[in-house]
C-alpha cells in the first residue's frame, strides 16, 4: 500500500505561550541510548511452536507452558493471521469516529482552521509489530503521529472503539501543536518541546481520565491519579526519544516544562474527557 500523502502543514505563528516558547538555552550534544536487542523465537525456551495450531498453542498457554515471552511471540502471530480483520476493523471505527465522536470531529475543526486537512488519506490502519526485548521488555505502540505522513493507527493494537478514539485524539492534538507552532519532533537539542506536546496529548485525550485508569489499567489511585498519568506517559513517550538518555533525564525534561504545559488546554476550553 502507497505511503499516505502529508496534510496540508501551514506556516507556524510567532510563538504564543509556554509550551510554544519553551528553549533550552544551550542544547547538548547528546549520545543516543543503543536500541534494545529483540529476542528471537526459540520453542526450547519459550515452550511456543509456531508449526503447531494456534489453538494448541493457546491451549499450552493456558496450562502454562508457554513462558511469558513465549506469550509476546503467539500474540505477534497471531497479530499477523489477523491483519485483514484488524484494519477492516480500524478503518470503520476512523469512519464512524470522523462522523460522530464529539472530541474527534472538534479537533478536526481545529485542524482545519489551521490549513490541516486529516482523513482517510493521512490517517492509516497498520499493524504494528511488537518486539520482546533481551531484558523482558515488550516494545510495541497503540499510535504515532508523523509531520510527513500523518496519524497511524495500530490496528491490531486497538481493544475496542473507545481506546481507538482516545488514541487518535492523542495524534490528533500532537498534529494541532505541530500546526499551531513549529515543534521540535526530533528533539535532537529541545526535548522540551517533545515533552510539553505529550503532557498535552495525555492530557486533553482522554486516555488518562479515572475510568480508563481504574477499569483498563487497574489505577484505583484517589489522589493526583489524573497528573500522575499524565506525567507518567510523558515521561514515558520522551524516554522513547533518541536524544533522550534514560528515564532520569526524560523526568526532569518533564518536570521542567511541567507548570506551564499542563495549564495549556488548547485548543479546548477545559479538560472535558
Amino acid at each position: 500500500m502507497s505511503q499516505p500523502s502529508p496534510p496540508p502543514v501551514s506556516q507556524p505563528p510567532p510563538a504564543a505561550s509556554a509550551s510554544a516558547s519553551v528553549t533550552d538555552p544551550q542544547p547538548q550534544q547528546l549520545t543516543p541510548p543503543p536500541l534494545p536487542r529483540f529476542l528471537e523465537n526459540d520453542p526450547a525456551r519459550t515452550g511456543y511452536d509456531p508449526s503447531l495450531k494456534w489453538w494448541l498453542n493457546y491451549f499450552h498457554i493456558l496450562t502454562g507452558k508457554i513462558t511469558r515471552e513465549g506469550v509476546e511471540h503467539y500474540r505477534e502471530d497471531r497479530y499477523k493471521a489477523n491483519e485483514a480483520r484488524d484494519c477492516a476493523r480500524c478503518e470503520a471505527d476512523r469512519a464512524y469516529l470522523f462522523t460522530y465522536s464529539p472530541v474527534i470531529r472538534f479537533l478536526r475543526d481545529k485542524i482545519t482552521a489551521l490549513n490541516g486537512t486529516l482523513d482517510e488519506t493521512n490517517v492509516v490502519c497498520r499493524r504494528c509489530p511488537a518486539r520482546v526485548a533481551e531484558d523482558g521488555r515488550v516494545v510495541r505502540q497503540g499510535g504515532g503521529f508523523s509531520p510527513e505522513h500523518g496519524i497511524l493507527i495500530c490496528s491490531n493494537e486497538m481493544r475496542d472503539r473507545g481506546h481507538m478514539e482516545d488514541t487518535l485524539a492523542h495524534e490528533m492534538v500532537h498534529a494541532w501543536d505541530h500546526l499551531r507552532w513549529k515543534v521540535d519532533w526530533a528533539g535532537g537539542g529541545n526535548l522540551r518541546h517533545a515533552a510539553c506536546t505529550e503532557i498535552r496529548a495525555s492530557m486533553l485525550s482522554g486516555e488518562c481520565r479515572w475510568t480508563r485508569e481504574t477499569m483498563t489499567r487497574g489505577n484505583w489511585t484517589l489522589t493526583q491519579q489524573f497528573q500522575n498519568c499524565v506525567r507518567a506517559r510523558a515521561i514515558q513517550s520522551v524516554q522513547s526519544r533518541p536524544a533522550c538518555r534514560d528515564d532520569v533525564h526524560a523526568t526532569k525534561v518533564v518536570n521542567e516544562v511541567w507548570d506551564s504545559c499542563f495549564s495549556d488546554k488548547r485548543p479546548f476550553e477545559e479538560v472535558y474527557r
